[in-house]
């Protein structure tokens, strides 16, 4: 016998970004092409290559966690944690009811403490095993992304944590309507986090020549489908969605943002660095079709836009494979890592934040520091300012380096 899919609803939100920390500001800043880029005060990055990166600024941890909490949590964890807890009381959800608390998951996305565990390893080497730190895992592990959320507030439904490079958190969510439609769980927390503004981070992703070098004016130094691009700016945060069934969020008289459509994925199977844009298109269609979206109703794109070279042309040439050559053109395409820099696994996360909010306000954030054309990015990629536009369909996409790549589609939700 066929089982029923149930509809999946955005409910709630919550963001903490190098624009904002917390859902307004995020969204002030979006709708306003606020910069979020600076020099590097996380590390001391005299000697790297590369120097910038949009870092979030004044984030207080035990304004969301007990001290001792807090001190035991890394720093991607406890970006998760704010924006969990903020997605949760966005919804207004009732967490006094034991029941709900029972049944609601979380599927999180990061890559963890992975760029900052040489420390640890060297004070062990130095001081000899048995001065290991004991907490490295419950600490640093990518699992406690979504295990903490889950622990802090008492979630005992589905918890996974997600990593395919730079599309997990748009995969994190994808997995996470499935996990709805199919009746695990009546809501999900979903989406990524991230924290790897690192010395190694940056020293190795500076060497591969993906990063920009523009040390001297990190505030145009990611500039997305501009002919003069010259690399990605890291950027770290978490952006959390609360994704729930409709018959939850209507018996519980939700506010509702949007319908989450439909996801798709697909993988590049071609180069371990360079992306493939008949790959990246396959993941669009696969959305698209998931959702019973047609390219013809798709009015947004927030694009994965990176600001590279090979990436930008790669994902121009991904949306006309996808929406038609034709089509493509009529749709709005911008890039928000101008202004946040590249969450690498939890940039799925905020972005779909961003196209979620473009759609409820109305309003498209802009890709900013776009002064030269290039003719082999010709979309209409919102240059600078933010625009107003009357949105129903709305894709996200976020495509890794390696070639796992995931699309998410967005409808204006009707019931």
């Amino acid at each position: 016998m066929p089982r029923e899919f149930h509809k999946v609803l955005v409910t709630g939100l919550g963001a903490v970004t190098p624009i904002g920390n917390d859902l307004p500001s995020y969204w002030e800043g979006l709708s306003t092409g606020r910069n979020g880029i600076t020099p590097v005060t996380l590390v001391d990055p005299t000697d790297l290559p590369v120097q910038i990166a949009g870092e979030v600024k004044g984030f207080e941890p035990t304004d969301y966690l007990d001290r001792k909490t807090a001190r035991r949590s890394a720093r991607f964890v406890q970006f998760s944690v704010a924006a969990g807890k903020e997605a949760l009381v966005d919804a207004g959800v009732d967490l006094a009811d034991p029941d709900l608390r029972e049944a609601i998951g979380v599927v999180m996305a990061t890559s963890g403490d992975a760029f900052d565990l040489g420390a640890p390893y060297m004070e062990m080497v130095q001081k000899g095993p048995q001065r290991a730190d004991p907490m490295i895992i419950t600490r640093s592990g990518q699992h406690m992304g979504a295990a903490r959320i889950a622990r802090e507030l008492g979630l005992r439904g589905p918890n996974t944590t997600i990593n395919t490079a730079c599309a997990s958190g748009t995969d994190a969510l994808g997995h996470a309507l499935n996990l709805i439609r199919l009746g695990h769980a009546p809501m999900i927390v979903s989406g990524g986090t991230e924290a790897i503004i690192t010395r190694l981070a940056l020293a190795s992703m500076g060497r591969l020549g993906a990063l920009s070098r523009n040390n001297e004016d990190p505030e145009h130094a990611c500039r997305p489908f501009d002919a003069n691009r010259d690399g990605f700016v890291l950027g770290e945060g978490a952006g959390v969605l609360l994704l729930e069934s409709e018959e939850s969020a209507r018996a519980r008289g939700a506010t509702v943002y949007c319908e989450i459509a439909g996801a798709g994925w697909s993988f590049d199977a071609t180069d371990d660095t360079a992306p493939d844009p008949e790959g990246e298109a396959l993941a669009m269609k696969r959305a698209m079709n998931d959702g019973e979206v047609d390219p013809a109703e798709v009015e947004y794109i927030n694009a994965h836009g990176t600001s590279t070279q090979y990436n930008d042309r790669s994902e121009t040439r991904a949306v006309k494979l996808a929406l038609g050559s034709e089509n493509a053109k009529n749709i709005a395409i911008s890039s928000t890592k101008s202004m946040t820099g590249h969450l690498a696994a939890g940039a799925g996360g905020i972005e779909a934040i961003a196209a979620v909010l473009a759609m409820h306000h109305g309003v498209l954030p802009p890709t900013i520091n776009y002064e030269e054309p290039d003719p082999d990015c010709d979309l209409d990629i919102v240059p600078n300012e933010a625009r107003e536009a009357d949105l129903r369909v709305v894709l996200s996409n976020s495509f890794g380096l390696g070639g796992q790549n995931a699309c998410v589609a967005f409808r204006r939700y009707e019931g």
